[in-house]
């Protein structure tokens, strides 16, 4: 396989070339090899830096996109049930010697997407290319991890749990979780937020990057500001919340948006409440 120096060079150079002037059959190639490079974790769509800041890839995101300039859709049909998608991005053919566990009923992970050894996923399940799984998480039923998005060490998306993707723009850092990190069920985390290690969020949380989070602790509120993405503290224990509408009508219509909040930072009675069953792994 190519080192990743030479197929990142291959392609940003197919990646600027207009379609007329594509040599699709030596695409289709460096392509290959970049979605080898992917799914061994070599090449990743975002990267955390000494300091901690989270920078995307921007031509991991490019590489993806060829990946469906390139692609022809085809019939990836089985038995009753009818697929049609891609040629490009077919489901990751997993093996026994990979470690990842995926139990039956329906789950699926595409081409292009790094999986650790030792993780979990539970039925039905979806993990979209470019995202990143690391070692000892678990993906349980009905969720989702998008398109680029980071998941770090011993992580558990419960169920229903919904981590947004993100392939446009280029430059933009995906949905990242970092290492040791409780995602309670039904949970919604979207638009590049960034939820540092071991913050627990409790069932119901959503985040986005016009969300204000509520730090009762601190006393602070927490959001996005210059284009940069909505962080969630280490450790930090997120519940669901309310906020009123401070408006004639909203006061006259008892209304209130949502407004997550901070009720304490992780400790030992926290980490109780979260500890997976290692049986079950």
């Amino acid at each position: 396989m190519p080192p990743l120096s030479k197929v990142r060079s291959l392609i940003e150079t197919y990646v600027g070339q207009p379609a007329d002037d594509l040599d699709r059959d030596a695409a289709r190639g460096a392509f290959e090899a970049f979605l080898t490079l992917l799914e061994h974790g070599e090449a990743r769509s975002a990267e955390r830096d000494a300091g901690g800041t989270w920078r995307a890839n921007a031509w991991v995101k490019q590489g993806i996109l060829l990946g469906f300039r390139l692609g022809a859709i085809v019939d990836f049909s089985s038995g009753a049930f009818s697929f049609f998608d891609k040629e490009t991005f077919p489901a990751r053919q997993l093996h026994a010697a990979d470690g990842v566990r995926v139990v039956p009923g329906g789950s699926t992970i595409r081409r292009g997407a790094y999986v650790s050894s030792g993780v979990v996923c539970m039925p039905p399940m979806y993990v979209n290319v470019g995202a990143y799984v690391d070692e000892g998480t678990m993906v349980d039923s009905h969720a989702l991890v998008g398109s680029c998005a980071q998941i770090g060490k011993h992580v558990h998306l419960s169920a229903a749990a919904q981590v947004g993707g993100v392939l446009e723009p280029i430059g933009a850092v995906p949905v990242v979780i970092e290492d040791d990190v409780f995602v309670g069920g039904g949970c919604g985390i979207y638009e590049g937020t960034i939820v540092r290690e071991r913050a627990v969020l409790a069932a119901g949380v959503i985040l986005t990057r016009s969300t204000r989070v509520y730090d009762l602790v601190h006393e602070t509120i927490l959001r996005s500001s210059a284009g940069a993405a909505l962080e969630i503290p280490a450790g930090a224990v997120v519940v669901p919340g309310t906020r009123a509408v401070d408006s004639e009508f909203g006061r006259e219509h008892g209304l209130s948006l949502s407004a997550p909040c901070i009720v304490k930072y992780r400790d030992a009675s926290t980490d109780a409440s979260t500890t997976l069953e290692d049986a079950l792994r």
